[in-house]
């Protein structure tokens, strides 16, 4: 598949080295495209970068990996997103992440689907750690869970086979709606790993019996 990765930061370098990996081909973005060059030339596989747009056209999956400060003005920098699969990882917290902004009545990957018109968003990867991206899924004989959310059962397929291909266990999670649920769980992990300072190296799993 192409993925495309608007921003080339801790979660957007990690998943696409590990895309790259599994024989993706990606193209990272970025408002510097020499950034995303050169992060490129560092991985192996069929990788290159460029711009936001170049990205955006570039994938027919693309991971939205930017602060949430910076959403509006890098999905409206993507250009046009229609039919594309956008996976959304980011969080609307706080520049320090210890505050959610954004919850209750709506949530940011809803908020994300307004701005990007046409797209098929999917919440996914927001509530794991970028260390344990760049790091190991696996916990024993666990798998992190990467719990996700969508209104296309097609392009909730597409993604929950991108987390398998890099070692993470996908849990269908229903509508975009129940982004509002994921959201605030990724703050309790921000809130766990530091304020509490449990540290990073753990992960959400669901136990089924």
């Amino acid at each position: 598949m192409k993925i495309g990765i608007i921003g080339t930061g801790n979660m957007g370098s990690g998943l696409g080295k590990l895309w790259a990996g599994q024989g993706h081909e990606v193209m990272f973005g970025s408002r510097e495209p020499d950034r995303a060059k050169e992060l490129a030339g560092s991985i192996a596989g069929n990788v290159r970068g460029g711009s936001y747009a170049e990205a955006a056209a570039f994938g027919d999956s693309v991971l939205l990996a930017v602060p949430w400060q910076g959403v509006e003005e890098s999905v409206a920098a993507c250009g046009s997103l229609a039919d594309k699969i956008l996976i959304d990882c980011t969080n609307p917290m706080t520049p320090d992440y210890m505050q959610l902004v954004v919850g209750h009545s709506t949530s940011g990957a809803e908020e994300i689907a307004k701005m990007a018109s046409g797209a098929k968003v999917i919440k996914a990867f927001n509530h794991v750690y970028a260390q344990i991206i760049h790091s190991s899924p696996e916990f024993g004989n666990r798998k992190a869970n990467v719990f996700i959310a969508g209104d296309d059962a097609e392009a909730k397929q597409s993604v929950a086979n991108l987390i398998q291909d890099v070692g993470f266990e996908p849990v269908d999670s229903g509508p975009l709606q129940n982004a509002r649920y994921l959201e605030p769980l990724a703050e309790l992990c921000v809130q766990l790993a530091y304020a509490q300072g449990m540290g990073t190296d753990q992960a959400m799993c669901l136990i089924q019996r």
